[in-house]
């Protein structure tokens, strides 16, 4: 799964990118110093986890890992190819879902490229080129309908749909907010930008991270993301940066000078894990201690398939204790005792933070 890490140029991207990932993207203060888009793997924090390390304490401990991209700085025109929009446009196209990067301080030594601070003039010319862009799809998706409507009239419905969802577009509209036909369920092989989950991440200085909703800049981003039905997580790329050098310890000790129970990363990674529908169960034991990503939803035999394709193709059941319970009862063996753990079948549908032990044939 892999979420692109979006906004016009220097706003924060690459910074913020850095502080997730600890990869070193180039980080500069002129337009376009990223080019070709950054890939990171990032451990997604899990309290869970650490307290299964500390009950086991395992040989090894794997966390679940999201994806990011850093994509250049869209500008103004790119879906006309305007500062390399296509080709950048391309690599949004590659991703599950985008990390809005939203500028929402002042700073006369790091150059704005439309010259001043307001965010939703900067939201509103990354939505827009993304419709743009959909714009020319959706145009050419109906030409390819009404040419296959001629021989199977099935075709005409789809015709119907992208002209509804053209006209919408045309309003300056986003596809996710479209209220016509289920585009993505109707259609999964239409890859439209403005279609795509979007988190916004509003980059603040130090001062405005500590109180982001005394913050006007803030407010306005999240205001419309409220309207837009998104998710807005305050962050200062800044101060993020200088927190990823700093270990467990020093760290906590950090953030509580800050007032502040977790990182504006840690939120972050959180919430773009869900806004992807994603879950983790977990494994345990002395060898290792694990969580596992799998898509809400998923039902055992399934999820047992992520550890390997015998699990799944031999599975037999799965014992299933809630996080919850094994703490509450200290051991695995006093859960046991408790009758806290479950036998589930084939169709027993995996809920976020099982602890699973899962029983196959080979």
């Amino acid at each position: 799964m892999k979420l692109g890490i979006v906004g016009l140029p220097n706003v924060g991207k690459s910074t913020l990118f850095n502080a997730i990932t600890n990869a070193g993207a180039e980080s500069a203060n002129y337009p376009f110093c990223t080019i070709d888009p950054n890939v990171g793997v990032v451990a997604v924090p899990d309290s869970r986890l650490d307290k299964l390390s500390e009950m086991y304490h395992p040989k090894k401990t794997t966390p679940a890992v999201i994806e990011f991209v850093d994509i250049a700085g869209l500008v103004k025109g790119a879906s006309r190819g305007e500062g390399l929009g296509n080709k950048f446009l391309g690599n949004i196209r590659a991703t599950d879902a985008i990390v809005h990067v939203v500028r929402c301080f002042d700073d006369d030594n790091v150059i704005h490229v439309e010259g001043s601070t307001d965010p939703l003039r900067d939201m509103d010319t990354i939505d827009l080129e993304l419709v743009m862009a959909d714009l020319e799809m959706v145009e050419r998706r109906i030409d390819r309908a009404k040419k296959a409507a001629k021989g199977d009239k099935k075709y005409l419905q789809e015709v119907a749909d992208f002209e509804s969802l053209r006209d919408w577009l045309n309003d300056g509209r986003s596809a996710r907010s479209f209220t016509g036909a289920d585009i993505a369920g109707e259609y999964p092989d239409c890859e439209l930008l403005s279609l795509k989950p979007v988190i916004y991440a509003a980059n603040l200085d130090e001062e405005g991270f500590s109180h982001p909703e005394e913050t006007d800049y803030y407010r306005q981003v999240e205001r419309r993301a409220r309207e837009q039905g998104a998710q807005v997580i305050p962050v200062c790329a800044k101060l993020e940066a200088e927190i990823a050098q700093l270990d467990g310890e020093e760290k906590q000790m950090f953030l509580d000078d800050l007032g502040i129970a977790e990182s504006g990363l840690d939120r972050l990674v959180k919430a773009s894990y869900a806004l992807l529908g994603l879950i983790s169960y977990l494994t345990s034991g002395e060898d290792e201690c694990r969580a596992w990503t799998i898509v809400r939803g998923t039902k055992a035999p399934q999820a047992a398939g992520k550890i390997h394709t015998d699990f799944e193709r031999g599975f037999i059941r799965a014992e299933v204790i809630a996080f919850e319970d094994l703490m509450g009862a200290g051991t695995m063996a006093a859960a046991r005792e408790k009758g806290l753990i479950r036998s589930e079948g084939k169709d027993y549908v995996v809920r976020d933070g099982d602890i699973i032990l899962f029983r196959f044939n080979v």
